[in-house]
């Protein structure tokens, strides 16, 4: 029954998963999380609601999801050989115009998360989690070569901070996140705080 349901499951193309990928984040910038319905998604791919629920479950982990797979490439695949390089990897990985808009995709789903456990669980299982561990990765090579002391209490703190520079650029300052910003504030912020020289 399991392999059944896996075969199932596994039906998509890359591309063609990539496509209903790209066309729930259309929807869920037109419409906001909460209007968006499997009937909407349904349309707009034009699949069948049986082939997404039986492929993703719920709208809770397809969105989720779709979210994952805007984000280009793992962070723990930076590899650049110092802290700084991969940091400065990861906040130019996408432009401006792609920084603002998806900050602003992810303030409207924080919102939606607030009343909706179902959509926090998925963000925690398919994203959250998975990026905290490619930080652990990317920060324990930072020790391993000797760039951060393992007992640097600002290491159990890195994601907060990274996560606070999108968050607080757009409340503070009423600006989007670019990446001047983000490069100057993990000069200024980030490494400082692990002990990691930035000249």
């Amino acid at each position: 029954m399991t392999e059944v349901a896996t075969a199932r499951r596994s039906r998509l193309t890359p591309e063609r998963e990539a496509e209903l990928y790209g066309a729930v984040l259309d929807l869920l910038r037109e419409v906001g999380y909460d209007a968006l319905t499997m009937d909407a998604v349904a349309t707009r791919t034009r699949s069948s609601k049986a082939t997404l629920y039986r492929q993703w479950g719920g709208k809770a982990e397809l969105v989720a999801k779709a979210i994952r797979c805007l984000k280009p490439g793992s962070l723990a695949d930076f590899d650049t050989g110092s802290l700084r390089g991969d940091f400065i990897a990861l906040v130019t990985r996408e432009d401006d115009g792609q920084i603002e808009q998806n900050a602003a995709l992810m303030r409207g789903l924080a919102m939606a998360m607030h009343g909706n456990p179902d959509l926090l669980r998925a963000f925690r299982e398919f994203l959250i989690e998975p990026e905290l561990e490619e930080f652990h990765r990317v920060l324990a090579r930072a020790v391993d070569r000797g760039e951060v002391r393992p007992d640097n209490p600002a290491i159990g703190y890195v994601v907060h901070m990274m996560l606070g520079a999108f968050v607080t650029r757009t409340l503070i300052d009423e600006l989007p996140p670019t990446q001047d910003f983000l490069i100057s504030y993990v000069d200024a912020v980030i490494l400082p705080a692990l002990g990691v020289p930035t000249t």
